[in-house]
């Protein structure tokens, strides 16, 4: 990899006040151009580049979307693989780069997001939690049991943090929904070893 486009992206990613945007624009980085501006808190313009090759560019579409999605308007619809590739890891970026009123505008979509990728709320879900957002974690994986409970990896997560917090009747209700949906589901066979739980 080019270890300019690497630096610049590095300094996207930290936000840091450098010179990366003029050598994405200097090498017509669009993707890479549209992210610097979303970050940067100018939506509008970031959808206005994302739109540009979005016919060419699956990331690209997901940004024009987001984008517009974060400016709290929805503009079209994204694709299952779409939410599935790209929704978590963009709104982990926002909450590290404390982007809240994006943030807010994405999560007031959750349930409908959800008819397009049952899993969102686990994605919200993880993603608070992994922030240290706990109680909004929590929330978002509960609220993901309602809507597609037959989740393991749903139950494997909510187990996980149950068992971080000393909760083990709830890491056992949660470890044994978990193998009941699917018994061979490594992570949670072994956190129950780990545990010494008896999920009969």
């Amino acid at each position: 990899m080019n270890p300019e486009y690497s630096k610049a992206k590095e300094e996207l990613l930290a936000a840091a006040e450098s010179d990366c945007q003029q050598f994405f624009i200097k090498n017509n980085l669009l993707l890479e151009n549209g992210y610097y501006e979303l970050l940067n808190g100018r939506a509008n313009d970031a959808r206005k580049i994302f739109l540009k090759i979005s016919d060419m560019d699956i990331r690209a579409h997901w940004g024009a979307f987001i984008s517009s999605m974060v400016m709290g308007k929805v503009d079209g619809y994204p694709s299952y693989f779409e939410l599935r590739n790209f929704y978590e890891i963009d709104l982990n970026l926002f909450l590290q780069k404390y982007l809240a009123n994006y943030v807010e505008n994405i999560i007031k979509y959750t349930d409908w997001l959800c008819t397009i990728n049952p899993e969102i709320h686990k994605f919200t879900g993880r993603v608070f939690l992994k922030n240290g957002y706990t109680e909004y974690g929590l929330f978002y994986l509960n609220c993901a049991k309602e809507h597609f409970f037959q989740d393991p990896e749903l139950h494997y997560l909510l187990a996980e943090y149950y068992a971080s917090v000393n909760d083990y009747p709830k890491a056992k209700a949660s470890v044994k929904n978990c193998l009941t949906i699917l018994p061979g589901y490594f992570p949670a066979i072994n956190l129950q070893r780990k545990l010494n739980i008896d999920c009969k």
